[in-house]
């Protein structure tokens, strides 16, 4: 039953209530993170017109990208903190401006300094959306159903991948690159008008039900001292292996991703020889098996709990399944035709997607709601490290060889960083009670 405290905050509007809410909020989170992969993807898409304009060399572009991961990782951290301090609506709300404003910002660049500013500001900005969503579906949904809801608002990842290169590119020839850049940018502040007026956390929302309260709650962390207590210190986090499995995994794996979002239309480019239009017309391709990722690997997961899985069981499966599929992306350096090529890369962002959705459910596996958003931002950063040096390599190494050192190397990553994932963090299950107790008063003295 519901305490007398929250029974009144649930039920103090008596009226409208709206029937699946939780499911309506991981939906503005999908809006958000599609936005935020538009906004980042337009460089991306735009690099071999962009390049050519600012005589840029690839040395120079990685550079661009490295900027942005940089802040990025930066940010992931400190986000984290800020969410978990102000809460998921006025987080996102500093999220969301700063990179709005930033990604606009971009079509008065004039060369490699500005442009490199731009986007570092935006890495500063969309780093909030992770710790952001990943507290959000902890606050929102009980735990079976969680990997979902991260499923859901992942997928924005790469539902915006595939809106994004015909879009960016029909805009381009159209408008000129500089004009896509103001109106990508300002996406973001139409998803800010739904989300003030719609979003409130579980405790305060008028529009939700008792019931559906009691979904919620189920199987969430009831300790009302944990609740009230203050978000833990990065140094007493960093205290657990299961941190630091999170950390050094996402330092591996994660790199595998930056790549193809940041370089696959150069890519074409460069060693395929695909036109801007050709780009428009194929390098959303692989993000459809990533949108497919995104949902079956946490749909699975939960799927394999509910039918008595154990949370450790399902969760490993899933992700050793998802790492061996990520070596594909071997293959498709030596592939003679571009489209088996794509093929393969798919075959890539298919395990990438189901692989991330389950390790990005890990902290609230491990962790109460009160620190989800600061270990996710941990895990954020040690992304944003091993991506930012994977990236900036890549550049040079494109200059100075080819693509496919590279690709060769990026396949070996995903089961490197699952096996450093699965020797530190133990059996997958919540930190005991009395060692989460003892790191909460540490917290607050």
């Amino acid at each position: 039953m519901l305490s007398p405290q929250l029974t009144e905050a649930v039920t103090t509007d008596i009226g409208f209530k709206l029937r699946g809410l939780r499911w309506w909020i991981v939906g503005l989170i999908f809006l958000a993170t599609l936005i935020n992969y538009i906004d980042r993807l337009t460089i991306s898409v735009l690099a071999p017109v962009i390049t050519h304009d600012l005589g840029l060399t690839n040395t120079e572009f990685g550079g661009i990208i490295s900027w942005f991961l940089l802040a990025y990782t930066i940010s992931q951290g400190l986000s984290g903190k800020l969410y978990d301090r102000v809460g998921t609506k006025l987080g996102f709300v500093c999220s969301i401006v700063l990179w709005s404003i930033a990604a606009m910002g971009h079509a008065f660049a004039r060369g490699l300094a500005s442009l490199s500013a731009f986007r570092f500001v935006l890495g500063l900005g969309e780093a909030g959306n992770w710790p952001g969503a990943a507290k959000t579906v902890a606050e929102w949904f009980p735990i079976r159903e969680r990997a979902f809801g991260m499923a859901i608002f992942n997928s924005g990842a790469a539902i915006g991948s595939i809106v994004a290169p015909p879009l960016i590119v029909w805009m381009s020839l159209a408008y000129g690159w500089r004009t896509t850049f103001i109106a990508t940018g300002a996406l973001g502040f139409l998803w800010l008008a739904l989300w003030l007026v719609f979003y409130e956390t579980p405790q305060r929302h008028r529009w939700l039900s008792e019931k559906e309260w009691e979904i919620i709650r189920d199987g969430q962390d009831n300790n009302e001292r944990a609740e009230r207590s203050a978000a833990p210190k990065w140094r007493e986090l960093l205290r657990y292996r299961q941190v630091w499995a999170i950390v050094l995994s996402r330092f591996l794996t994660d790199p595998v991703w930056w790549l193809y979002i940041s370089w696959l239309p150069k890519y074409l480019a460069d060693a395929r020889g695909f036109s801007l239009t050709k780009i428009g017309l194929f390098a959303w391709v692989p993000y459809v098996a990533a949108d497919a990722g995104s949902l079956s690997g946490g749909w699975l997961s939960g799927f394999l709990i509910a039918r008595g899985w154990s949370v450790d069981r399902a969760r490993k499966i899933v992700i050793l399944f998802a790492a061996a599929l990520m070596p594909a992306g071997i293959f498709a350096a030596f592939a003679h035709d571009a489209m088996v090529a794509l093929v393969l890369i798919g075959v890539v962002l298919f395990g990438f997607q189901v692989w991330i959705n389950n390790v990005q459910t890990l902290p609230s596996d491990f962790f109460s709601d009160k620190a989800v958003a600061s270990v996710a931002g941990l895990g954020g950063t040690g992304a944003g490290i091993g991506s930012m040096i994977f990236i900036l390599g890549t550049g040079w190494v494109v200059d100075h060889f080819s693509y496919v050192p590279v690709l060769v190397t990026a396949g070996l990553l995903a089961p490197l960083g699952t096996l450093v994932l699965f020797a530190l963090c133990g059996r997958i299950e919540r930190v005991s009670d009395s060692s989460w107790q003892h790191l909460l008063e540490e917290t607050n003295l």
